[in-house]
């Protein structure tokens, strides 16, 4: 037998898209259906920010809520975990990006097919040495370790019985079962050295690299263990992982596609790896966060202050301060994402389509905090600052804390920075501080189910009832009813007056998805009516017809008659139309970065959610309209066509970020000018929208704007309403509506004309309230102050008195106050003079604003305060000789 220097000269060193590639085939062999990573923005599943695990995007098929495609099933999964985040770079085994291959049955083979696989897949595709794998099993699991000894081969003391903590796998109430492990032994160079070290041990020489979870109990959630009717095999192996034995390096970050992240980070840094400890650190978590980052851009996820966009833009702050701790100058993370794409776009192609996107967001977010954390860094000098006047070298774990929340500056980066003055932070405030956000955010989490779906009624109905929907070329039919329910339990029969959801055999109401809100109408039956409010999409494949019976009574098995409302699914078929439309008017005249970031469209109006990084010109606007109309004009026939999702994706088809789509998809065109992937319903010609109007372009989040408009019948509202307001303008302003613009212009001038006559009068009046004021004049310890009241003088006002009285004082200090419109202004001003005798306008003004109800403050030569009180003028006025006389030195 080979020994295991003598193996690794033999053995292969598969790169890691190369193994990829060989799993993914390798169980297509054993009849899996191979399916594409699903995007890691979760799909009906509340329980989850981002997928983490091969299996996460396959619950509704463990559990029989939806029908697999196949009921042998092999991936490998994108995926993201961030609760060792804070470890992430201190160590080369925390990351929170990685790959996860999968084989899955849901109900199919069991634990002799998933064992066997196993091992002839490390064994004899990847040619892992048998004698360096060592299986482990659930202790209780005698048939595992039977599988493994009598069939597989493997002597007995080289099975380890772990106990239920290490291979079990459950979560909570819901499908549940025992684990079997193989770890491989890397040789004594990574082992602690100890007598005795084996599997178990917590040092890096066994490494666990896959896991076969056989899904076979149910938990009821007290402890109670039923055996499944369909047992189902659940198996993850990381890919990193896998390739790190496979090329014999010390740890995932050696793996080659992330060893030419590594390299290009430390080109960028002009520094080696291993050769310093703390570069080191910054280097892999660097290297980690790019890789989360650019595949969360590529699923569509943007940055902002909460959920898993808070997610994105901490990890990517996390990476920028790290490149300024590595010395790299400048915006660094948008061009090394292109390194991302370029190693992985093998087995993620959407990486490559979506590149300029990608670098775009990075770029715009990596800007703004370069921003940020110089404001970041000024608030900390001012919080240190503040603790040297008071003579403190502990900084409050509730500022270390918003450093860290509104300035993204990690809690280490602010102790490093205290510690160059030898001042600490309150480290058990700042946990109190971050746990209560984690509180917080735990609170407002949605109850879920095991599947982290919103707990209905619906999760009670029969899995296997599923809908049809029809409604694509017809607007009525009739069907059987197979289910309805109220609000909180299945029932047989739904009366007059009484709401409930109503689900049939097949229907041609459209419910709500991708942006289009679901059908209203009517459900009949002879004499009985259910009016349909809203049409919902449910797991597996039903379609509820949420509503209220208005006459009669409803049973099921019933054979109803199901009609939409003609007019308004019309409309929103126009709207619907108009946003394929809109999206690609968009990426002509912005760019090839705008994306669909969301849209909703009914038979009122449309509203359209994209990509894009500042607002849009009116000039813009214009051009996106007018292509939209052009597009409309030239009566483009809407086509539909079902294909598989590869062949539509060759046709040059767009996809949405996240969206969730089967092996089957409608691909819509419209003539040569859009094609998309889209479920809804259109028109069948854009001459049928008629009309395209924009009435509002805004801002919704970080990088997404929003446009909504109108169509057909819209538009022509709308503009009737336009010319209703303007014949009520032209009507206000004595005029006809062609003259309105001119007759606006010349009220500007008068108004202009006004403003001037206004100005002088004011003029004129301050002049009259100055008088002979020099009598009103006081000495205040060898200064002149003088103090006014004036009656009905706005704050500019009171600032041109009293430049006028400063030069009519020559020097001294001028306080002048005024009641107008029930509030007080008030204003001091001191000259060069007053100043260096030690007046200051600014705390003067502080002294005294309080009893005109207000406050205020300023500059040593000038300040001003506002308040609610016109009777505290003369106190304050009285007050301000005493607060002068505090000044002077």
């Amino acid at each position: 037998m080979l020994n295991i220097q003598e193996a690794e000269k033999v053995r292969k060193q598969y790169g890691l898209n190369e193994l990829r590639t060989m799993f993914l085939d390798f169980f297509e062999s054993k009849g899996h259906l191979k399916m594409n990573s699903f995007s890691l923005i979760p799909h009906n599943d509340n329980s989850l920010l981002l997928i983490n695990s091969g299996m996460a995007p396959l619950k509704p098929y463990f559990t029989r809520q939806e029908i697999p495609p196949r009921y042998r099933v092999t991936t490998c999964q994108k995926c993201i975990r961030t609760g060792d985040i804070e470890n992430v770079g201190k160590t080369d085994r925390h990351g929170t990006f990685f790959e996860m291959l999968g084989n899955f049955s849901f109900g199919d083979y069991f634990k002799h097919e998933a064992i066997a696989w196993s091992w002839e897949f490390l064994t004899q595709v990847v040619g892992l040495e048998e004698d360096r794998l060592y299986p482990s099993i659930y202790e209780e699991d005698d048939e595992a370790f039977e599988i493994w000894n009598k069939e597989i081969g493997i002597a007995k003391d080289r099975i380890f019985r772990l106990g239920k903590e290490d291979n079990f796998w459950e979560h909570g109430a819901g499908p549940c079962g025992p684990c079997s492990e193989i770890y491989y032994d890397r040789g004594e160079k990574y082992g602690c050295g100890k007598p005795g070290c084996t599997v178990g041990c917590d040092c890096d020489r066994y490494m666990e690299i896959w896991n076969n979870v056989f899904t076979q109990f149910n938990n009821d959630g007290h402890g109670n263990y039923t055996t499944l009717e369909h047992k189902n095999i659940d198996t993850g192996m990381g890919l990193e992982r896998l390739a790190s034995v496979v090329q014999d390096v010390d740890s995932i970050f050696d793996v080659d596609t992330l060893k030419a992240l590594r390299d290009e980070i430390c080109r960028l840094a002009d520094c080696s790896y291993k050769e310093d400890a703390e570069k080191d650190v910054s280097i892999r978590l660097i290297t980690d966060h790019i890789r989360s980052v650019t595949f969360m851009v590529s699923d569509g996820i943007m940055p902002s202050n909460e959920g898993r966009g808070y997610v994105l833009r901490r990890l990517l702050r996390r990476a920028a301060r790290h490149g300024r701790l590595l010395g790299i100058k400048g915006n660094f993370l948008s061009d090394l994402s292109k390194k991302v794409v370029e190693v992985s776009k093998g087995g993620y192609p959407e990486l490559t389509e979506r590149q300029e996107f990608i670098t775009r967001v990075l770029a715009e977010e990596e800007e703004k905090f370069n921003k940020t954390i110089d404001q970041g860094l000024n608030i900390l000098a001012e919080m240190k600052e503040s603790l040297r006047a008071k003579g403190e070298k502990v900084l409050s774990g509730a500022d270390a804390f918003k450093l860290y929340d509104t300035y993204g500056f990690p809690v280490d980066l602010t102790a490093e920075i205290l510690d160059e003055d030898g001042i600490s932070i309150d480290e058990d405030g700042f946990a109190a501080a971050m746990n209560e956000q984690k509180e917080k955010a735990r609170k407002a989490r949605k109850t879920t189910n095991y599947m982290g779906a919103d707990v209905t009624v619906y999760q009670s109905i029969d899995t296997a009832i599923t809908s049809e929907f029809v409604g694509y070329d017809r607007l009525s039919c009739e069907s059987p009813v197979t289910v309805m329910t109220t609000e909180n339990e299945i029932v047989e029969a739904l009366v007059d007056g009484q709401n409930g959801t109503l689900f049939t055999e097949q229907t041609p109401f459209y419910a709500t998805s991708g942006g289009q809100e679901g059908d209203r109408g009517v459900i009949s039956l002879g004499n009985s009516t259910f009016v349909v409010k809203d049409t919902i999409k449910l797991q597996g494949g039903k379609i509820g017809h949420v509503g209220t019976v208005t006459n009669g009574m409803f049973k099921t098995g019933d054979k109803v008659t199901l009609a939409v409302d003609e007019a308004r699914r019309t409309a929103a078929c126009k709207n619907h139309s108009a946003t394929h439309l809109l999206q690609k008017a968009l990426k002509i005249v912005l760019g090839n970065h705008v994306e669909q970031a969301g849209s909703s469209n009914n038979d009122k109006h449309l509203r359209f959610d994209f990509t894009h990084f500042s607002a849009m010109t009116a000039d813009e606007i214009r051009q996106v309209e007018a292509i939209v109309n052009e597009e409309i004009n030239a009566g483009l026939p809407v086509l539909t066509k079902v294909m598989d999702i590869e062949e539509a994706k060759k046709t040059g088809a767009m996809a949405l970020f996240g969206e969730k789509y089967g092996d089957k998809v409608r691909v819509v065109s419209m003539g040569d000018f859009s094609k998309e992937l889209c479920g809804g319903t259109h028109v069948a010609n854009t001459a049928n929208i008629a009309l395209f109007k924009i009435i509002s372009e805004t801002g919704v989040a970080a990088g997404v704007r929003r446009i909504e408009a109108l169509t057909g019948q819209g538009v022509l509202e709308y503009y009737s309403h336009m010319e209703e307001t303007l014949n009520a303008a032209a009507a206000a302003a004595k005029c006809e509506p062609s003259q309105l613009v001119k007759r606006i212009e010349g009220l500007h001038e008068e108004i202009k004309e006004l403003g001037r006559e206004n100005d002088k009068l004011k003029n004129q009046m301050a002049k009259d309230a100055m008088g002979d004021v020099m009598d009103k004049v006081a000495e205040v310890s060898g200064v002149s102050l003088l103090t006014l009241e004036v009656a009905n003088m706005d704050m500019n006002g009171l600032r041109n008195l009293g430049d006028q009285l400063k030069s009519k004082l020559g020097e001294g200090v001028v306080v002048l106050a005024s009641a107008a419109e029930g509030k007080v202004n008030l204003i001091a001003t001191a000259t060069d003079g007053a100043m260096a005798k030690g007046a200051h306008a600014g705390n003067l003004i502080k002294a005294i604003a309080s009893l005109v109800g207000g406050g205020g403050g300023g500059r040593p030569n000038m300040a001003q305060a506002g308040g609610k009180n016109p009777e505290g003028i003369v106190k304050a006025l009285e007050a301000a000789k005493a607060a002068l006389e505090k000044q002077i030195h």
